[in-house]
């Protein structure tokens, strides 16, 4: 038997939250690219706009507050009036603000878990009743690999995207025999403004939001679950899961992996984005 080949992705209806900046453009950009009909949302309704219109003429932006979840179904019914039912949804809109748990308000705390979790979540269930009717349909989940590997400095950012990573798990059980795919998307690092002050290690490079984009739109055109970026990372989680805690923390240690949130928590370069993560607030800042 030959491969199977690749999904088409010309004509299809697909929406990616968090699209005006970072990773959810570059994937905006790159599915336009294939001739699908793209529909970003985000925050600032001037600034998903220009994106939209930078992106190409045919990409539709609208302005999206993932955290409201009765709009963010709006939205959705918004898109579908515009250009059809909903083919793809990628869920990518999130943030990064840094701290040491006993630092972390219970401010960001709510912030952080309404934006990359409970709207990951909406989104996942609006998807699925919209798709499974009709017997078709991918969602795309933007995780992280802080959602397998905890790190200090970001416990509560870490255990939104392990809740990511556990909720698409289960999701993709609950799929079978539907129609519908998922897939889970954990890159490293991304060169956006949210790894401001972040420092590079041997184990732990940066990749550029462009080859996440490349990696989702691979996955939609080959149907999978676990997206590593980069791939290794897939090999390198399962060997260290045959490791004992104490060998795989001391190779995490060797490599620097283990700090590299924490050596940004007090960084004045992150001073910009945690600030206007700050600012943020349920039903009012949702960007990636």
């Amino acid at each position: 038997m030959g491969d199977v080949p690749d999904r088409t992705l010309s004509g299809k209806v697909v929406v990616v939250t968090g699209g005006a900046r970072g990773i959810g453009a570059a994937t905006a950009r790159a599915l336009a690219a294939r001739g699908a009909r793209v529909a970003i949302g985000d925050l600032d309704e001037d600034v998903t706009k220009r994106a939209a219109k930078d992106l190409g003429a045919d990409v539709l932006g609208l302005r999206l507050d993932v955290t409201d979840h009765a709009g963010f179904s709006a939205f959705l019914d918004e898109v579908e009036r515009e250009l059809g039912p909903i083919d793809v949804l990628i869920n990518n809109a999130g943030i990064m603000p840094l701290a040491y748990l006993d630092e972390e308000t219970p401010e960001t705390t709510g912030r952080l878990l309404a934006i990359n979790l409970e709207a990951v979540i909406h989104g996942t269930r609006e998807a699925i009743r919209r798709m499974k009717p009709r017997r078709t349909g991918h969602i795309v989940n933007v995780a992280s690999i802080a959602g397998k590997i905890g790190a200090p400095g970001g416990a509560t950012y870490c255990a939104s995207k392990f809740g990511v990573v556990g909720m698409s798990e289960s999701v993709r059980y609950e799929l079978r025999g539907t129609g519908v795919e998922i897939s889970c998307v954990m890159p490293t690092i991304v060169s956006t403004e949210l790894a401001a002050g972040l420092k590079q290690t041997r184990m732990s490079s940066q990749v550029k939001p462009e080859q996440v984009a490349a990696a989702i739109v691979g996955a939609l055109e080959k149907p999978r679950f676990d997206v590593f970026v980069p791939a290794r990372l897939g090999t390198l989680g399962r060997v260290m899961a045959m490791l004992p805690r104490r060998a795989a923390e001391w190779v995490y240690s060797l490599g620097g992996s283990d700090m590299l949130l924490a050596s940004a928590v007090h960084s004045s370069a992150r001073a910009d984005y945690e600030q206007r993560a700050a600012a943020s607030a349920p039903a009012e800042d949702a960007t990636h």
